[in-house]
């Protein structure tokens, strides 16, 4: 099921067990919350987050009795998929048992996990596939959030946020939660002196469009209304193709892929996979014209005058996707 339909259900009832994915880790974790608060579990929860899980443990946990005579919530949070026979036993005591409640939270890809959904379609057992929010939809759930908090912001300044951030809710929530200790209206001003531009990761959804031949011209006025310059965002897509390139010889070599080997430090898991994506899709010949081809940009942009700059940059991108 969908979002809103999971929204429906809870209205009424809490189901017991819910397999819970997608690309919206923030309302993920608003789930995990409002299972907590629901249930009073703040004390007889269970958490085991990737690593940590650990079969045993989680099947002796759920058949314990509850601390204090409440409730057990067993919380799993992984980027690999439960093997099924896993899943199943541990569905068994959560159903034989009326206290015991679980939430597996699941970071990787949907089809690795495809055989076990069936496992979580009925009215105790619930899936739920969750979506990234429009720009609206975020802007939404940030008025409520800034409401509850009692914090003084506009719609605009909202949506001034969210486009900084790259629609990255979490990142939203956490800066109202600082702007919040200025006890005064906020504006974009403030948005723009106290919260960190995330312009490397709105630039990085850009040329991953551009690589996935999706460029959308809107993407780059959207760069530019925030404030970044012309050279900033040549330097971001000279770094983005040269990780490209550097993943593509990793792979070449070891046939995987691990961003803290290549990068020094662990990727997001789904950004990891877009690079891994397309450093096998996209033909070293390709990169490396286009690494030419960025070169030759970047002398005609910075020896150009300041209302030339943009246009340029827009016929850069344009040919960059015809060269990918």
């Amino acid at each position: 099921m969908y979002k809103q339909e999971f929204e429906q259900i809870l209205k009424t009832k809490l189901p017991k067990s819910a397999l819970i994915y997608g690309e919206n880790p923030y309302a993920m974790e608003q789930y995990i919350n409002l299972y907590i608060k629901k249930l009073g579990a703040a004390d007889d929860k269970l958490k085991l987050y990737f690593d940590e899980y650990d079969l045993d443990q989680a099947k002796s946990y759920l058949s314990q009795s509850s601390l204090f005579g409440s409730t057990n919530l067993l919380i799993i949070k992984t980027e690999k998929a439960i093997p099924k026979k896993e899943l199943e036993s541990l569905l068994e005591i959560v159903d034989k048992n009326p206290d015991n409640y679980m939430l597996y939270i699941y970071y990787g890809l949907a089809k690795d996990i495809k055989t076990s959904m069936s496992l979580f379609r009925n009215s105790d057992n619930v899936e739920v596939r969750l979506f990234e929010p429009s720009i609206k939809e975020s802007i939404l759930v940030l008025q409520n959030k800034a409401k509850h908090i009692g914090l003084n912001i506009d719609y605009y300044g909202l949506e001034y946020l969210t486009i900084m951030l790259g629609n990255n809710l979490m990142l939203c929530s956490n800066e109202l939660d600082k702007l919040s200790i200025l006890g005064r209206e906020i504006t974009t001003n403030d948005i723009d002196e106290l919260v960190f531009s995330q312009t490397p990761l709105s630039a990085e959804k850009l040329l991953i469009d551009v690589c996935n031949k999706k460029l959308m011209l809107k993407s780059i006025n959207t760069l530019l209304d925030l404030g970044e310059d012309v050279n900033s965002i040549l330097r971001a897509t000279q770094n983005f193709l040269n990780q490209i390139l550097l993943f593509q010889a990793y792979i070449k070599i070891n046939g995987v892929v691990s961003s803290q080997d290549i990068l020094g430090y662990k990727l997001p898991k789904h950004i990891e996979e877009q690079k891994a994506t397309l450093a096998n899709r996209i033909k070293s010949s390709k990169l490396l014209k286009a690494f030419e081809y960025i070169l030759e940009c970047e002398l005609e942009i910075k020896s150009a005058s300041a209302p030339q700059k943009e246009t340029l940059l827009y016929s850069m991108f344009i040919e960059l996707q015809n060269i990918l």
